[in-house]
């Protein structure tokens, strides 16, 4: 029951809805109490679609002792998936934005927010090789520095504010994650 809830939810944010547990329901001709038990807020709904579209980015791993050619891997592994599930990935950004503006309005109800992607670690996997070399802070910058240019957001500036083209999105970040590891070796 799940997958099928989770397959419907799919399928409506690619026509560009992003449905309530309720509209959800209602599509999928099941009870609400049936698609509250699997899904007992919209955030975990959306959340779900998230984990859906971009669990095998969560799977990446390398073999690579070098820092530059793991980012660059973890780019080319991930921003097309990113491309692929765009639609699912724009409505979990509006549900986050919407819930921060509720929650900074203090109209949050006891609602659970949708928690976002994990930029974190992934990206300190791939830089790992140059934790020791860096130091602790300096290494934490970095992964500061590169969570800039890795995820949805950029994804969206790039093609939406610039009109690149997939090509043109991946090139772009892979040169700017090439730029910021070369400086952070050399910044001292």
């Amino acid at each position: 029951m799940r997958r099928m809830l989770l397959a419907k939810a799919m399928e409506m944010m690619a026509r560009g809805l992003t449905p309530s547990v309720a509209e959800l329901a209602e599509a999928a001709e099941v009870s609400r109490a049936t698609a509250y038990r699997y899904f007992p807020t919209q955030s975990a709904l959306v959340a779900a679609v998230v984990d859906e579209s971009l669990g095998p980015i969560l799977e990446w791993n390398s073999e690579s002792k070098d820092a530059v050619s793991r980012v660059d891997e973890l780019l080319l592994h991930a921003f097309p998936r990113m491309e692929q599930y765009e639609v699912q990935l724009r409505a979990a950004i509006l549900v986050s934005l919407q819930q921060g503006a509720q929650a900074r309005a203090a109209q949050s109800g006891n609602d659970e927010h949708l928690v976002r992607g994990h930029r974190i670690e992934l990206l300190s996997s791939a830089a790992g090789p140059l934790r020791e070399e860096l130091g602790e802070a300096r290494f934490q910058r970095l992964l500061q520095a590169l969570s800039l240019i890795y995820g949805t957001e950029v994804f969206l500036v790039l093609k939406d504010i610039w009109h690149l083209e997939f090509e043109e999105i991946l090139r772009t970040v892979r040169w700017t994650a090439q730029a910021i590891l070369q400086h952070a070796r050399t910044d001292g």
